[in-house]
């Protein structure tokens, strides 16, 4: 076929009709109000604060350019170093009591118990209300040299008069304590992980005569390993964050003899009574790169012991 039929043919043929480009203005104008709120009030402090963080910044004079003082600041700082060893045990002991006792309940409310949902919404109150400051102020009270613990104590015969928080071998404890008591969110979690997992595996491992205790390893666990992971994940940046229950315990000094400096309160410190803003800077971008790699870890282990069903 000639060049020139081919020319014939290719004027006959219909061009496919023009596809007509999608009007977005009116996406662009409803999401307007959250792109300006992520600029202002979430992207540029980011950059702010990333800046300030190789800076000399007082919050009254203008920054100065310090290039990496902050960092070679942070490996002398023994405060610092006190600080994460705190957090680092704070994190290790509360977040496993924690979701040990959030999954002991979840089983105990999966057992068909009368009262489901008042118990459910009583066991996850202390959630809500955990990281206040009035919970905060009553449990200074509770754990004081006279407060409700030593009472219970002396009415069972042990003379105590020790103020729980104001001893450095007690005074972790009792926010440890606090931290345990808040298991209402995890424990909702677990209890909606337990509800998905079919009756019919118990029936059959009932049958073949496997005990509670071999069901609970070898079915429950199992299964909710992936909600197990979702809470750890949560309960350790959560414990990283906390701030209130030791700044209330202590009165802001993460006392006694720094027991309960965790890392936050330790940089409200450094930025807020210090004045040091650019330090407080280089601080919280050194804890979002803890939690980050101590998210990344959690990670990377769960391919080793978290079980999905696909």
């Amino acid at each position: 076929m000639s060049i020139a039929e081919l020319r014939s043919l290719s004027k006959g043929k219909s061009r496919p009709a023009r596809q007509e480009t999608p009007d977005n203005k009116a996406a662009v104008f409803f999401l307007a109000p959250w792109i300006l709120g992520a600029l202002l009030l979430l992207i540029g402090p980011i950059l702010m604060s990333l800046y300030l963080s190789f800076t000399d910044y007082n919050l009254l004079e203008p920054a100065t350019f310090t290039d990496l003082d902050n960092i070679q600041r942070m490996i002398s700082d023994t405060r610092l170093h006190k600080s994460i060893i705190v957090t680092l045990t704070y994190v290790a002991v509360g977040v496993p009591l924690q979701l040990i006792a959030a999954l002991g309940l979840a089983l105990l409310l999966d057992s068909g118990m009368r009262g489901l949902t008042f118990y459910r919404s009583a066991f996850y109150l202390p959630s809500l209300l955990g990281s206040s400051v009035a919970i905060a102020a009553l449990w200074r009270l509770i754990f004081g040299a006279e407060g409700l613990f030593n009472t219970v104590l002396n009415s069972l015969g042990f003379d105590s008069t020790t103020s729980w928080i104001g001893h450095p071998d007690t005074a972790l404890g009792t926010i440890i304590l606090l931290h345990v008591w808040t298991f209402g969110s995890p424990m909702v979690i677990f209890l909606a992980g337990l509800r998905q997992i079919p009756r019919e595996y118990y029936e059959a491992a009932s049958t073949d005569g496997a005990g509670k205790l071999r069901q609970f390893r070898s079915i429950t666990v199992p299964l909710l390993t992936p909600i197990i992971f979702f809470n750890l994940v949560l309960a350790v940046i959560n414990s990283f964050s906390a701030f209130t229950q030791a700044f209330i315990v202590s009165n802001g000094t993460g006392g006694p003899a720094d027991s309960t400096l965790f890392y936050t309160l330790y940089l409200y410190q450094e930025g807020f009574q210090a004045f040091r803003m650019g330090y407080a800077s280089a601080l919280a971008w050194l804890l979002v790169l803890i939690i980050g790699v101590l998210t990344a870890i959690n990670f990377w282990l769960s391919k080793f012991w978290v079980h999905y069903e696909d």
